[in-house]
């Protein structure tokens, strides 16, 4: 069975993203160089557990991480289950392997008072490039949600009378998102920039723009959010997940009810909401250690 007929049913038959198609299609064809130089030319179709292990034994001894080798096996896992159902491998050798143990990470954020000093002080570029910077900036950080689905907005999936957003998520999922209503104050004064362009699409064309009427890029986006988080803060990561990751902390932080969060974001369950609760309960942690008597910061001199 070619790899290529694999993609072509991650694509069409289980319409994952462009981006995990080439992830996959990557991680097949490193996999099967090394069977390859290390192994003698095993066709993959052939490979036994003994040499998925140590395809990902020599990843590990080359210093790619665990969550990475993880990842690769879990595209060998979709590859040999799909080669099992349709008769192309009688066994799968992934389906014994455990997958590296990984360290716990806690997802990253950006403080508030950083987002209250980047969205309240930060001066922005005048025109419609800045009026488009900052709502691309308030939309990820009052919404939760994904850079995928901020670039697959249109004017269309605004509902300015109920001020909520429609958004599309992973496997065609949709959900209905509030708008903050000093959110939908700027959306509207951008769709009015929007309409005064010389080439502006249709409805139904992305919401988000070049000033030549052109789509924005997904690399633009991601260069903007990094540009703009780099301002008020030095933390390494400033990419439009953090900013996912900033507006469920922030609520979870100010009460907000953990399957209200979970709505709000997507999530297909409620374990990959409850990971952000550790942030707050490490924040919770820290103010006790810093404020009780008995927290462990020490005594205090006057």
């Amino acid at each position: 069975m070619s790899v290529e007929r694999f993609l072509e049913h991650l694509a069409y038959e289980r319409r994952a993203s462009p981006l995990t198609v080439k992830a996959y299609g990557e991680d097949l064809a490193q996999f099967a160089t090394f069977l390859r130089d290390s192994l003698g030319g095993i066709d993959p179709e052939k490979a036994t557990e003994k040499a998925v292990r140590a395809w990902m034994m020599d990843l590990l001894e080359h210093g790619t991480g665990a969550r990475s080798v993880n990842r690769k096996l879990s595209a060998l896992r979709a590859y040999y289950r799909f080669a099992r159902t349709v008769g192309a491998v009688k066994a799968d050798p992934t389906e014994l392997i455990d997958p590296p143990k990984t360290a716990k990470r806690l997802p990253e954020f950006v403080p508030e008072r950083s987002m209250r000093q980047l969205l309240d002080e930060l001066p922005w570029p005048e025109g419609f490039e800045g009026q488009r910077d900052r709502l691309i900036m308030e939309l990820l950080y009052g919404t939760g949600m994904r850079l995928a689905e901020l670039l697959g907005l249109t004017p269309g999936s605004i509902d300015q009378r109920r001020g909520t957003v429609r958004v599309l998520g992973k496997r065609n999922k949709e959900r209905i998102i509030p708008l903050a209503a000093p959110l939908m104050v700027l959306l509207r004064d951008y769709l009015h920039l929007r309409d005064a362009l010389a080439n502006v699409p249709s409805a139904v064309s992305p919401l988000l723009v070049r000033p030549d009427g052109n789509p924005l890029p997904r690399r633009t986006v991601q260069s903007l959010v990094k540009h703009y988080l780099s301002a008020v803060t030095t933390q390494d990561k400033k990419s439009p997940h953090v900013l996912r990751h900033t507006f469920a902390t922030h609520m979870l932080e100010h009460g907000a009810d953990l399957n209200a969060v979970k709505e709000l974001l997507g999530h297909a369950n409620l374990a990959a909401t409850q990971v952000y609760t550790h942030n707050t309960i490490e924040r919770l942690k820290q103010a006790h250690r810093q404020a009780h008597p008995r927290g462990g910061a020490g005594p205090t001199t006057t």
